[in-house]
């Protein structure tokens, strides 16, 4: 009787060894991807600022860091109006991969008539990228653009706008 009982305590031990080892190997899933979500940061929109226009026009670039530069015969002003990127707030799971895509380019009204063209541009960011944020924060996607100006008659001085479509796809 005291042989069985070492048996089978011996069996119960490399039992107990053996789950020991099997539940040391066994890896959790990882839990599904959480959809990214996208804020406009309504006081950030893509502003070009003041500038001059001159006879034979020509552009004006915001970049992603916030910089302007114009080319041709537009002349920088700096009459208090403030020039930015757009800015888009991306929330995600750090380590997503997100792709943007920019819209077609835009035709801005002008409030004393004419028209301007926009083109979007690059993000800070690239595209792809991988957000690194961690929620409740926020990773920061600023997007620049190049508002393509003409002569004075065909683009009064005046306030343009419209709207532009940026899209932030979750990979």
């Amino acid at each position: 009787m005291l042989l069985r009982l070492s048996k089978y305590h011996l069996f119960c031990t490399g039992l107990l060894a053996l789950l020991l080892h099997v539940t040391q190997s066994v890896k959790a899933q990882e839990p599904p991807p959480r959809p990214i979500s996208v804020y406009v940061n309504p006081a950030q929109g893509l502003i070009f600022g003041a500038f001059f226009q001159g006879p034979t026009g020509g552009t004006v670039i915001i970049f992603p860091d916030g910089s302007r530069s114009v080319t041709g015969s537009i002349v920088q002003a700096n009459l208090g109006f403030p020039f930015s990127p757009a800015i888009f707030e991306v929330d995600a799971n750090p380590g997503t991969l997100i792709q943007i895509l920019n819209g077609p380019d835009v035709v801005l009204t002008g409030s004393n008539g004419g028209t301007l063209s926009l083109h979007i541009g690059p993000s800070n960011t690239g595209s792809p990228f991988i957000a690194t944020a961690t929620s409740p924060a926020k990773t920061l996607v600023r997007i620049g653009g190049t508002l393509t100006v003409g002569t004075p008659p065909a683009n009064p001085a005046g306030n343009y706008s419209g709207l532009f479509s940026v899209t932030f796809i979750q990979e």
